[in-house]
């Protein structure tokens, strides 16, 4: 599906989407709980998807009727079977799974889609087969996991990615010994690691965490019976970034200030950028000022890169985002797709090492967009749109299925 926007207005107000990040490890809670649990998610999309089809495939029994999730756990019944576990391209699913199955004493087959096989998963595989895992050979798809998890040390590089231990995490209350996550190096995306200790937390489970040193007991997850899914920060930015261009301003409601979601740092982002920002309880409204080019480390948010690109692109001066390398091992090759988005709609953009350098310019020229089957890039564009003299078209666009089903009847609610 291709889509072409000429110079949309926007401006008005619109809810934000139920974060898939929460939605992905309230889940798994819920399908290792010690009763039903009603997950409380007005929105879904295929990563979400991805998790409530392959819990399904271990034995949880997962509705939903396009409001609430019912989830019965998992039957904890010794089975010889291998589950088919289907992740689409769902890097978190995979990656969540992966340590759960074997803490399960489950054996899966892994299927996974798009440029999710080539992604990392060292060095998670290797700490997993020191404890007892068992894996089919690196390049497989699927990837054929066996054998049973053991408690006691696991030591991870903490600048590959947040997942890997956010999936040991969620497993190790399930052994029957006490476990210690111990990160080395610099730990990136670490608000993530935070949302996996609140969303544990909201099911009875503590963690005993000491910056770089997780302790984990022997514990069941207590279903609270009912839980809401916290609107997603990673999404609402497209929206508030589309406010930053915009003379009327955009309004997202639904947002926690108060989150342990990362991505919430784009308020101080645009209020740095020089947008005005305004905040009232779960409301929260951005409009256009003068906007000037600042220096954004990247390594904790990853995924708003895209978006703040566009906000830099309109922006008076140089713009410089460090922190960026591992946006190479998203859905696309990030640091490239972002480049080349900018410089077809006519910005002035170029990679230094790790970094993107932006030069802004009042308005940009328009163009075609390839969006590489990446969701964030897709999404991205449409919002640069608003500030190009010409049409841009986005190919692929129905790319953002992966995490906004809804982003283009969305945007189309808040153009004038």
């Amino acid at each position: 599906m291709n889509v072409t926007l000429s110079a949309p207005k926007l401006s008005g107000r619109i809810a934000a989407i139920p974060s898939k990040s929460h939605a992905h490890r309230l889940l798994i809670c819920a399908a290792l709980a010690d009763k039903p649990t009603r997950i409380c998610c007005p929105g879904t999309n295929n990563d979400i998807d991805a998790t409530a089809r392959c819990l399904n495939a271990l034995g949880v029994k997962i509705t939903y009727d396009g409001c609430w999730f019912d989830v019965t756990p998992i039957d904890r019944t010794p089975n010889e079977e291998i589950a088919t576990l289907d992740c689409g391209e769902s890097g978190s699913t995979l990656r969540f799974m992966v340590p759960v199955v074997l803490a399960l004493g489950k054996s899966a087959e892994f299927v996974m889609s798009g440029r999710l096989p080539t992604r990392p998963m060292s060095p998670l595989r290797e700490v997993l087969l020191e404890h007892g895992a068992c894996f089919s050979p690196v390049g497989s798809n699927p990837l054929v996991v066996t054998g049973e998890l053991s408690g006691d040390r696991f030591a991870l590089d903490g600048g590959v990615s947040s997942q890997f231990t956010t999936g040991l995490l969620l497993a190790l209350p399930l052994l029957d010994c006490e476990s210690v996550v111990e990160l080395s190096g610099k730990v990136e995306s670490r608000p993530y690691i935070d949302l996996t200790l609140a969303s544990m937390k909201e099911f009875g489970v503590p963690v005993e965490n000491g910056g770089h040193t997780f302790r984990v007991q022997p514990a069941t997850y207590s279903s609270p019976a009912e839980i809401k899914v916290e609107g997603d920060w990673s999404n609402g930015a497209f929206m508030l970034c589309a406010g930053a261009l915009s003379d009327d301003g955009v309004t997202v409601t639904g947002l926690n200030p108060e989150s342990t979601q990362g991505d919430k740092q784009v308020l101080s982002i645009l209020r740095e950028f020089g947008a005005e920002v305004v905040v009232c309880d779960n409301e929260i409204t951005v409009k256009k000022n003068q906007l000037r080019g600042i220096t954004i480390d990247a390594a904790d948010i990853p995924d708003l890169v895209p978006i703040l690109s566009v906000v830099a692109s309109l922006a008076e001066g140089k713009t410089v985002i460090t922190g960026c390398a591992r946006l190479r091992l998203k859905e696309s090759d990030r640091l490239l797709t972002v480049r080349d988005m900018l410089a077809a709609t006519g910005a002035e953009v170029e990679i230094l090492g790790d970094s993107l350098e932006i030069i802004g310019k009042p308005r940009l020229r328009g163009g075609v967009v390839d969006s590489h089957n990446d969701h964030r890039i897709a999404m991205s564009a449409a919002v640069l749109a608003s500030a190009c003299t010409e049409p841009v078209t986005i190919m692929d666009a129905g790319a953002v299925s992966k995490s906004y089903p809804t982003f283009f009847e969305d945007l189309q609610k808040i153009t004038n």
